[in-house]
C-alpha cells in the first residue's frame, strides 16, 4: 500500500496552631476514608483509582498557555455516532468536552454527519475557556450510505501538528472498510528534543476484523517505513476501535515488539468487552511511561450507566508518554498493569 497525501490537560481559642493541625488531620482522615470507600466499592487499589481520576477534566475559566510538562497523554475514543443529534445535547457535549481536555491528543472514531460543522462547533465549546485546541478531520469513508470520518483533536499549547503529514491510506483492493487516517505530531517543549510520533487512527469493520487486522499489519509497516524515510521518525502508534481484544490481533499482533496497552480491561460502557487499543513497537517507542488505562465515565464524571451510554457505548482509552524524545535504553523498566 502507499500513502496518498491530503490537506486538511486543648482549645481552639487558646491554641490556634493546634486547632489548625487537628483540622488538617481531620481533613486527611476524611480523605483517606473517602478513598477507602471508593476502593471497597470498585475493587481497585488506591494507585489504580488515582490513575483513573481525570485531573485535567476540571473546567476552568483560564488557560495556562504552558508547553507540555514531563509527560503527555495520548487517547482514543469511539464517540458513537458523533453528529448533529449528539451536538444538540448540552450535558453530553459538556462531558465529551471534559473528557477531551483530560488528554493532549485524542484520536476520535465515528464522526458521522454529512454536515461539516460538527467539529468546528465542538471546538468552540472546547476553547470557550481560552484553550487552544485544534483538529484534523479525514475524508468521509465507507462502502455504504452511512459514512464515517476520523478526527484528531490536539491541544496546540502542548502538541504541534507536523505540517502536511496527514493522509488516508490508499487501499486500491478495498481491504479495509474505513481506511486508516494518519498524522504526525511533536510535543512543544522549552528545552530538550521534543517527542515526535505518528498516529494511525482506525475503526475496523466488526464483520471483517480478521481480514482487516491482517491488512493493518501491512499498513503499520508501510507507515513506519514512510515515517522513517520522510521524517526520520520511528515512533508509530496505532490506536482506535479494533472490535477485538488484544489476544485476537492476527498478523498485526505478530509484528515483532508490538505491544497492546489494553489487556483484559473492558473498553465498552457496559463493561462486557474489550474492543479498543493503543498499540506500538515497545523497542522503538521507549518514551512510553508504562502507564495506560481506560477512563470509566460513570466513576470519573458521576454518571449513571444510561447517562454514560448517551455519551458513547465505548470508553476513552489512554497511554502516557514522555514529552521528550528518548535516546538510549527503555524509559520504563516494563509496562505497568493497565489502570482504570
Amino acid at each position: 500500500m502507499s500513502g496518498q497525501r491530503m490537506a486538511n490537560r486543648a482549645s481552639c481559642e487558646s491554641y490556634p496552631h493546634i486547632a489548625r493541625r487537628l483540622l488538617v488531620r481531620a481533613f486527611i482522615l476524611s480523605a483517606l476514608a473517602f478513598v477507602a470507600g471508593l476502593v471497597a466499592a470498585t475493587g481497585c487499589n488506591v494507585e489504580q483509582m488515582l490513575e483513573q481520576l481525570p485531573d485535567k477534566a476540571e473546567t476552568s475559566t483560564t488557560t495556562t498557555g504552558q508547553p507540555a510538562g514531563d509527560t503527555i497523554r495520548i487517547a482514543s475514543f469511539n464517540i458513537q455516532v458523533l453528529g448533529q443529534l449528539k451536538l444538540d445535547k448540552p450535558e453530553v457535549m459538556k462531558t465529551l468536552t471534559q473528557v477531551v481536555k483530560t488528554f493532549d491528543v485524542v484520536a476520535v472514531q465515528e464522526l458521522r454527519s454529512k454536515e461539516q460543522d460538527v467539529i468546528p462547533r465542538w471546538l468552540e465549546m472546547i476553547n470557550a475557556d481560552g484553550s487552544k485546541w485544534a483538529s484534523l478531520v479525514g475524508p468521509r469513508l465507507g462502502r455504504s450510505v452511512s459514512k464515517e470520518q476520523y478526527v484528531f483533536l490536539y491541544n496546540s499549547e502542548t502538541i504541534e501538528f507536523v505540517p502536511e503529514t496527514d493522509y488516508t491510506i490508499n487501499d486500491p483492493n478495498d481491504l479495509i472498510h474505513r481506511q486508516p487516517y494518519i498524522a504526525s505530531f511533536r510535543t512543544r517543549v522549552t528545552e530538550g528534543q521534543p517527542f515526535s510520533f505518528t498516529l494511525i487512527n482506525i475503526h475496523t469493520d466488526p464483520d471483517e476484523t480478521k481480514e482487516e487486522l491482517d491488512a493493518l499489519a501491512e499498513v503499520y509497516e508501510v507507515v513506519r517505513h514512510d515515517s522513517q524515510m520522510k521524517l526520520n521518525e520511528d515512533d508509530v502508534i496505532l490506536l482506535g476501535d479494533l472490535n477485538v481484544d488484544y489476544t485476537k490481533l492476527g498478523l498485526l499482533g505478530k509484528i515483532p515488539g508490538i505491544y497492546p496497552t489494553v489487556q483484559g480491561t473492558p473498553t465498552n460502557t457496559r463493561k462486557t468487552a474489550s474492543y479498543d487499543n493503543i498499540i506500538f513497537d515497545q523497542a522503538k517507542t521507549a518514551e512510553f511511561s508504562g502507564q495506560a488505562g481506560v477512563l470509566d465515565l460513570m466513576t470519573a464524571f458521576k454518571l449513571t450507566e444510561d447517562q454514560a451510554l448517551e455519551v458513547s457505548d465505548h470508553l476513552p482509552i489512554w497511554a502516557t508518554f514522555s514529552s521528550h524524545e528518548f535516546v538510549g535504553g527503555p524509559l520504563a523498566s516494563g509496562p505497568a498493569a493497565t489502570a482504570r
